[in-house]
């Protein structure tokens, strides 16, 4: 099986710094070693409550970085206006609810295509690659297709969150599927939510998968073990090949 690249996600870094509204841990402290140790990319998502991720974070990762900055954001105008005059590498954008502890599903790009399509128009001239994170429906990937978009990030939080061997074998095949179609129509794809060391070998046995969006294990387990063993352990596994 191919590499696939890692976009570390550092949302959970600042989670610890806003737990006490001081300046540590530093999110672009922890963005630098990822690069430093070949981290191909680093993911936050800014929320519009701002419980992790502020502006300022996104502004100094964005002008400090070697590597491209993956920014995940819903399709409001404020957030529009933000991917604006930012200018990322990469926009994934997400759905969001005020109530929920993490992102609990994918985008419907059907029912937002209005706002998705505003955002393309108005961020084409930064050159910003736009993604969108999805759960691994066939209709969702077909549609995301006629709207131009360039890239896919399925959802895999059901898959990691399954309960049975059933279930898990189901939800495999369902992204199994929805990699290969996005990959026909010639969608880059992109996978991540809730993936650790436990469940990653079987999703990187799906070929069609070029990224890999890790972050709330990787920071998790650093407490215990240090940042840079946990990644090198991640990318370890992501180098394997056949």
């Amino acid at each position: 099986m191919a590499k696939k690249r890692l976009g570390l996600n550092i949302d959970h870094v600042a989670t610890v710094r806003q737990a006490r509204m001081t300046y540590e841990p530093s999110p672009l402290k922890a963005a630098i070693l990822a690069q430093g140790l070949g981290v191909e990319q680093i993911t936050v998502h800014i929320r519009m409550d701002r419980r992790h991720i502020q502006d300022d974070d996104v502004r100094v990762l964005k002008a400090n970085l070697k590597i491209p900055l993956n920014v995940e954001m819903s399709t409001t105008k404020e957030m529009r206006e933000f991917a604006i005059r930012l200018k990322p590498t990469k926009v994934t954008l997400v759905p969001e609810k005020k109530s929920e502890v993490t992102t609990e599903g994918g985008l419907n790009v059907i029912k937002k295509s209005r706002s998705i399509k505003t955002f393309i128009k108005e961020t084409k001239k930064n050159k910003t690659l736009i993604s969108v994170f999805i759960d691994p429906d066939i209709d969702m990937i077909e549609h995301t297709n006629k709207l131009g978009i360039d890239e896919v990030e399925l959802n895999t939080g059901v898959y990691a969150e399954a309960t049975s061997t059933e279930s898990q074998a189901y939800e495999l095949k369902r992204l199994q599927k929805a990699a290969t179609f996005a990959k026909s129509l010639g969608l880059t794809v992109a996978a991540g939510h809730g993936l650790t060391t436990k469940n990653l070998d079987p999703i990187l046995k799906i070929e069609e998968i070029e990224e890999l969006n890790i972050g709330h294990h990787i920071i998790a387990q650093s407490i215990f073990v240090g940042l840079d063993y946990k990644i090198k352990e991640i990318q370890s596994l992501l180098n394997v090949k056949d």
